[in-house]
């Protein structure tokens, strides 16, 4: 039976209380003094000048490096994060903090996090953090965050404008305009209105939640799977259907949007049986985490026509190899991971890094739906 979600946004993401003695937290406030900061961020080169919000890349580092530096803390910023002769690792043995991003993940492993040895508290800049091996975290008692409902709306839009594009069969007509031919007949075959399509999303927080109001205006027939059942008064205002089963929602849909988060529970879950489950042409969108699907299986049903088209921004691992299968098979439409980096979401995130990094210096406490890992526990939707 599901539960109720509650209306309020603090609600989806409350930290249970912890009902173990046995995890030593490393206090997030032991010590004042000079920071180590460890940021973790794309890099932008020439457009790093082109826009003065462009914060969310190595060159513009947030927009927090006079404010660190004028505090005396030590801000190191690097898009070099893999392999054992990285920046991120020859910096980690002493860092305190550690910020990344899902769109440039430092993945801080296990093996990381034992060199860390005065590592209180990682942030993501952005939504996910699956980054971080929570239970490790959790185990050594960081604390982990994110700038929770930070990229929201960027999510969402982006997911709509995928749905529309698959639907449409719009990226045909582009190439064709590109290449100076003229096939109206090689697009029109398999291009359709949204209208009274089926729309379902695998995981309904904030995120699907939006895509499904914003989804309401087209008269579609809109489903959601979810582990909280939503608030009645939202789900009729919304018109969605709550499916407790989600492999019998998945048969009536002709769309599915992936939002739910990459936990040891969801890595993997749409593999070539569950995707044999949907209709056949079916269209997925993926804006959540690449890891989520089976990548081979993926790539094989768009190659059969199982899966008429699929979109999304995510990969495993990112950035995404040259040989990737996803580059390279048919009806699809990915992009790197560019949804929730806008210039809107970036001064978002950005500024509640700020805000966390403010809590930090003054041994305070963040807002409740920012923690990930607080004291050993970890947040609902990673359990």
């Amino acid at each position: 039976m599901a539960m109720k979600r509650a209306a309020g946004p603090a609600a989806s993401r409350a930290i249970s209380a912890i009902n173990s003695g046995s995890i030593l937290t490393r206090d997030l406030h032991a010590s004042s003094g000079k920071k180590k900061i460890v940021g973790v961020f794309y890099k932008a080169h020439e457009y790093a000048q082109m826009n003065p919000n462009f914060v969310g890349c190595v060159e513009n580092a947030l927009g927090i490096r006079n404010w660190l530096e004028s505090q005396g803390h030590e801000y190191i910023v690097t898009d070099d994060k893999e392999g054992p002769d990285c920046e991120l690792e020859k910096h980690i043995s002493d860092a305190h903090v550690i910020i990344t991003t899902p769109f440039h993940p430092g993945y801080i492993t296990a093996e990381r996090i034992k060199k860390a040895k005065n590592l209180q508290l990682l942030l993501t800049a952005g939504i996910g953090s699956d980054h971080v091996d929570l239970k490790a975290a959790a185990d050594a008692g960081l604390t982990v965050a994110e700038v929770t409902g930070s990229n929201v709306v960027s999510v969402a839009e982006d997911e709509l404008m995928r749905i529309l594009i698959l639907v449409r069969n719009f990226l045909p007509g582009y190439h064709q305009v590109i290449s100076g031919d003229w096939n109206v007949a090689g697009i029109a075959y398999r291009a359709y209105d949204l209208e009274g399509k089926t729309v379902g999303t695998v995981g309904c927080g904030r995120i699907g939640r939006l895509l499904l109001q914003r989804l309401k205006p087209f008269g579609c027939n809109l489903l959601y799977h979810d582990r909280l059942k939503m608030d009645p008064e939202l789900e009729n205002q919304i018109g969605a259907k709550f499916e407790e089963d989600l492999d019998k929602m998945l048969p009536k849909c002709d769309i599915v949007v992936i939002n739910t988060p990459l936990t040891e529970k969801t890595k993997g879950m749409f593999d070539k049986e569950r995707i044999a489950k949907m209709k056949k042409g079916v269209l997925i969108v993926n804006n959540a985490r690449g890891a989520i699907m089976d990548t081979q299986a993926v790539a094989d049903g768009c190659s059969s026509g199982h899966i008429g088209g699929y979109s999304g921004d995510v990969w495993y691992p990112q950035p995404a190899p040259k040989d990737h299968p996803w580059r390279y098979m048919p009806n699809q439409a990915m992009t790197p991971h560019i949804s929730g980096t806008t210039i809107d979401a970036q001064l978002r995130y950005a500024a509640g890094v700020k805000d966390m990094l403010e809590n930090y210096f003054k041994g305070e406490d963040f807002p409740a739906q920012h923690y990930i890992v607080k004291e050993g526990e970890l947040a609902s939707q990673y359990r």
